[in-house]
């Protein structure tokens, strides 16, 4: 291991985004921000989109700023984002209009139209991903629909990281993990050509998948006179920031009889294990299983839960009415308050993009016979037990799945720091919950460049680095006997056990 390496990492969530360096030496990586800016997509007459060319701004203000501490000890550029999302590049290399938003609504009911033409049943035998109308196989079929050119105009189809690193290097490549959230790569590695053909759509525009860790290239001229002279390279991290999360897990060496499982908490909450293998049947698909490229020849086997969009939702609606409280304040005012005991489904379709979070969750508890919350201490109090219960129902599920007996749950992300969330877990699953890193996706997008870069040798000692560079916080679960009635009542909501995501 080098006497000290630098990885500018590039984290792009839903709500924020950040550069952030990491500085790896003696075993352990330092994270260090360099910028940290808003995400806030744009809606235009035609739909919801990112606003990719302010993200691509921001991510040359925080090179630059990294440069400017780090010099020539930064010797790694990667991007992550989340998944689905694309853009489509023409024949001069321009982007065809701006990337979709995965929360758009051109794509309701597009599941139900494309399981006329190749059943459910063998589009998740053959991709392994579970049937969300997000999925960028359902958003290129949604476009087909229209009398929009682009699609018969692109050449290629680059993921949001890909595009950014196109744009950084002047090279298009497809990286595996991000790939995999499309629906249209086999679980096998390769693009579902047979069935993108079957369902009308072109096969030209999918790059052969490039593994996380690949060197990619230099930067670009324009990129080094806007940033400095940079002698970094573009390392593709896994560019989808589930797989980075994953990777920054601090968990211990396999053991027999010993397994734990992990919750990648942000706006979305990814509950799942790191595996070598994909879990692939009817039952796996009908409860919403979703078998995600990872690092190292791993899949990670999840579930996909709404996660803390509600909350973000609710407190960004608050604010409309000038109500404006820091996600601290309501995670301490949720503290306080008694349970309401009501059952919020936070994996309810009508949750995805409503105009109105708190009345959305309102309408959802008259809609199952239960009384509305108004008061926001209780709404929050009300979606943080919804989602330790729905973690509790995803445990009991990749439990009997998979056949493997959880004994510790890793929270990672910016849920970690939500003591009363992690508490709520512990009791919900009865299992002891570690939480930490809060950076994971950050962290985990260091450690892959690391590997890429010959730093790290491989991923056992990728997750040794993370517990290395991690505190730790435990909470112990707490003896409730109304949690098995809870998770009881939720399994009955949804008629268990197809998930809220399943039945999208």
């Amino acid at each position: 291991m080098a006497k000290e390496a630098a990885f500018a990492a590039v984290d792009l969530g839903a709500e924020s985004g950040r550069v952030i360096v990491g500085t790896l030496q003696s075993g352990q990586v330092q994270l260090e921000p360099a910028h940290r800016f808003a995400n806030v997509p744009v809606r235009t007459p035609d739909g919801l989109h990112w606003d990719v060319l302010r993200l691509y701004n921001e991510i040359l203000h925080g090179l630059h700023s990294a440069a400017r501490v780090h010099g020539d000890a930064l010797i790694g550029v990667g991007i992550d984002t989340w998944g689905v999302d694309y853009g489509l590049i023409d024949a001069g290399g321009r982007l065809l209009g701006m990337p979709y938003h995965y929360r758009d609504v051109r794509t309701d009911g597009i599941a139900g139209e494309a399981a006329e033409r190749v059943s459910a049943s063998e589009q998740y035998a053959r991709t392994g991903i579970a049937q969300l109308p997000i999925n960028t196989l359902y958003q290129l079929l949604a476009q087909r629909k229209t009398d929009d050119r682009t699609l018969d105009l692109a050449q290629s189809l680059l993921m949001m990281p890909d595009l950014l690193h196109y744009w950084l290097t002047g090279l298009q490549s497809s990286e595996y993990t991000v790939a995999s959230t499309s629906g249209a790569l086999g679980v096998d590695g390769r693009w579902a050509t047979d069935l993108l053909d079957r369902l009308d759509l072109p096969t030209h525009i999918f790059l052969p998948p490039t593994p996380p860790g690949t060197v990619l290239g230099g930067l670009g001229p324009a990129v080094r006179d806007e940033c400095g002279p940079l002698r970094a390279r573009v390392i593709l991290p896994a560019t989808h920031d589930t797989a980075c999360a994953v990777v920054a897990v601090p968990s211990v060496p396999h053991q027999p009889g010993v397994s734990h499982a992990y919750i990648s908490s942000g706006t979305w909450s990814l509950f799942g294990l790191e595996l070598d293998h994909p879990v692939l049947g009817e039952q796996e698909r009908l409860s919403g299983l979703t078998n995600e490229g990872g690092v190292g020849g791993t899949y990670n086997v999840l579930n996909n839960i709404m996660g803390l969009w509600l909350l973000q939702e609710c407190r960004r609606s608050w604010a409309r009415q000038g109500q404006e409280w820091t996600y601290e304040e309501l995670s301490g005012l949720a503290s306080e308050a008694t349970s309401p005991g009501a059952i919020v489904d936070v994996d309810d379709p009508a949750f995805l993009h409503p105009d109105n979070m708190p009345a959305a969750i309102a309408r959802h508890l008259q809609r199952t016979g239960q009384e509305p919350v108004e008061q926001a201490a209780l709404v929050v109090r009300a979606v943080l037990e919804g989602l330790a219960l729905a973690y509790r129902v995803a445990l009991e599920r990749v439990e009997r799945l998979a056949g493997i007996r959880v004994d510790t749950i890793h929270v990672v992300g910016g849920g970690a720091g939500n003591g009363l969330l992690c508490q709520l877990t512990a009791d919900a699953c009865r299992r002891p919950v570690l939480a930490g890193p809060e950076e994971a996706t950050a962290l985990g997008n260091v450690l892959v460049q690391a590997m890429g870069a010959g730093e790290i040798r491989d991923l056992a000692e990728a997750h040794a680095v993370a517990r290395s560079s991690t505190e730790l916080v435990v909470y112990e679960p707490r003896e409730d006997a109304d949690w098995d009635d809870r998770a009881q009542r939720l399994r009955a909501q949804r008629d268990y056990p197809v998930t809220g995501a399943a039945r999208r």
